[in-house]
């Protein structure tokens, strides 16, 4: 399933590039441009999860993985597992937007989607991509249609977020099978999971090398240990998986001896990118939710819904979750131009591989958005439904505890907060894309004269000339950051951090922006809510960019270095703050009236 609405130009912008090189909001891809085949398929997802799913969510709270193997049979039935596989493994092939919906849709039963999650992106996609016809055979169809579960070993009690720190031993025997020694933690799945993709190093007289198997429940020694008692996400399993002396077939090797690391990292940025859109379904979801009890909610004689504090709230939530699903429908879109920019065969995943790598960066950026987007909507969500809200009488309460985990899954926020610069700094060493160069030109723009600005009054045309401002803060920071530090940059993680809250802001700002100017362009009379949306988040992400660029250029340079880099930092900040007041009303009010999320 193509997406028509992606230009050459769009094909070709690389991860990071935004930076550099504006967008034209015509060959962007939004909410707005999904074909009817994506609204049929988003649809179907939304009937099965509220009419199967939702009805008996109490059931897999209380641990009936029976019944959970039961819904992902259904979702085989349906399609829904295999939206990213060949044909030719009884998939559907289709485009990665599809999978965004796919994901943001199944997002309304926070428990099943980590159990459909798991399966789907962490098992499913590796041996997709990294099987041998072999493996996709034996394992892949199964997993497709639901016959077999599947769960990813990466994780150990020792080594969380150092994931090539891992314990796990595997030693090569004479007839070339592996024998497994190891404990996994926190496996998703892992209480019933048929196959499992381990991550352990081989050990030889060379050294230990980071690979991954496909191991089988079946083989000896494999047993899940008790299931954990969590804070959130209490109907789906999650269990340490215990190896001891698991003799794995040589045929079960997945990819290559020591090219783990490739397998782990590709999955991960692929389910980082989907957890991005499975929050901001689910922020989707909780505004809506708050905006039919604010509605209907009363007190002092009238719907709170009415107070201004309220609708403070309300136009925040929306403002920030249209920020968060601009960004993730964009990153759909040059992902989806990516691969097919890449000549592959039907049922070669090369292509995609690629497209993974490439956009590692917005992936990150779209799991930390949309965890933080989330958590702040759930949050606020509480706080709307009050009393009611802290209580398991209504879904508030559990929405916010199952979301918690988001902030850690798939790489901890912290971690990726220090990938995003990191990956920025990789390529601008390679020159591709030319961050480097750009920053130094933007230091001799900033020494001289301010140029006259642009004759602009178009749709968002101030929010536009903002972005642009941004992303040369992003570039002043950055090339500060490269020339202090060189390759030690690595070690200065609070700047990494401000560095990478800088990016993502800017991602986020503009990819609103430019569906707003998109929905201009199509139906000007209709847009108004989308520029609104637009203009409070452009507004309140200025102040944000500006404390984090003046924090970080504090922490790198001080005396008369800095006054001057705060001199050329305040040319970049002359924004003049709008009534935002007035704007989230009107975003709220609109949410109340449909009792939804009113994009």
């Amino acid at each position: 399933m193509a997406i028509s609405t992606e230009s050459p130009a769009t094909a070709q912008l690389q991860g990071g590039e935004w930076l550099l090189k504006p967008s034209d909001p015509a060959t962007v891809f939004t909410p707005e441009r999904l074909t009817e085949e994506h609204r049929m398929i988003a649809q179907t997802v939304t009937d099965f999860v509220n009419s199967e799913v939702l009805p008996v969510l109490d059931r897999l709270e209380d641990k009936d993985w029976n019944l959970s193997r039961q819904l992902l049979r259904r979702c085989g039935e349906l399609g829904f597992t295999g939206v990213d596989v060949a044909d030719a493994y009884g998939g559907l092939q289709l485009d990665k937007a599809t999978s965004l919906v796919v994901s943001e849709r199944v997002a309304l039963a926070a428990s099943f989607s980590a159990t459909f999650g798991a399966h789907t992106n962490l098992a499913v996609l590796p041996l997709s991509i990294f099987g041998t016809e072999e493996q996709k055979q034996k394992y892949l169809t199964r997993l497709i249609s639901g016959d077999i579960v599947g769960a990813y070993c990466l994780s150990e009690p020792g080594s969380g977020s150092d994931a090539l720190g891992a314990k796990a031993r595997a030693i090569r025997q004479p007839d070339g099978s592996f024998v497994l020694n190891g404990e996994k933690m926190w496996i998703t799945n892992g209480g019933f999971a048929d196959i499992f993709i381990v991550f352990a190093k081989v050990v030889d007289d060379a050294g230990e090398h980071f690979t991954a198997f496909i191991v089988e429940r079946g083989f000896g020694g494999v047993s899940s240990g008790k299931e954990e008692h969590k804070m959130g996400l209490h109907g789906s399993s999650t269990t340490p998986v215990l190896l001891q002396d698991v003799r794995v077939p040589a045929g079960n090797l997945l990819g290559e001896v020591g090219k783990g690391h490739k397998i782990a990292f590709n999955v991960l940025n692929f389910g980082r990118y989907k957890l991005g859109a499975m929050c901001g379904g689910g922020a989707r979801n909780s505004v809506g939710e708050a905006a039919r009890y604010a509605g209907e909610r009363r007190q002092f004689g009238q719907p709170i819904a009415s107070f201004g504090a309220i609708r403070h709230k309300l136009g925040e939530m929306i403002a920030r979750t249209y920020a968060t699903e601009s960004l993730t429908y964009r990153t759909a879109g040059v992902i989806d131009a990516r691969i097919a920019a890449l000549p592959h065969e039907a049922t070669d995943q090369s292509a995609s591989l690629a497209a993974f790598e490439e956009y590692a960066i917005e992936a990150s950026i779209a799991k930390v958005v949309g965890s933080e987007t989330l958590n702040y909507v759930l949050d606020e969500n509480i706080q709307i439904h009050g009393g009611n809200g802290f209580v398991r009488d209504y879904p508030a309460e559990r929405h916010y505890r199952d979301s918690r985990v988001n902030r850690i899954f798939e790489g901890t926020n912290e971690i990726n907060r220090l990938l995003i610069p990191g990956m920025l700094a990789r390529r601008a060493v390679k020159g591709n894309p030319p961050f480097i160069a750009a920053a130094r030109a933007l230091q001799d723009e900033l020494l001289a004269p301010p140029a006259a600005p642009a004759d602009d009054d178009g749709v968002l045309a101030d929010e536009t000339r903002a972005v642009d401002a941004l992303k040369k803060a992003a570039l002043m920071v950055f090339g500060l950051a490269m020339q202090t530090y060189g390759q030690k940059l690595s070690d200065q993680q609070e700047v990494l951090t401000f560095l990478a809250d800088i990016c993502s802001d800017v991602y986020s700002a503009e990819s609103a922006v430019l569906r707003a100017r998109a929905a201009a362009a199509a139906a000007p009379s209709r847009a108004t809510l989308h520029v609104d949306a637009a203009r409070v988040f452009v507004n309140d992400a200025v102040g944000r960019v500006e404390t984090n660029t003046r924090q970080a250029l504090a922490a790198m340079t001080q005396g008369d270095t800095l006054r001057t880099m705060l001199a050329g930092a305040r040319r970049l900040f002359k924004w003049t703050p709008i009534d935002t007041v007035t704007l989230r009303r009107r975003l709220a009010d609109e949410a109340v009236a449909r009792r939804a999320y009113p994009f």
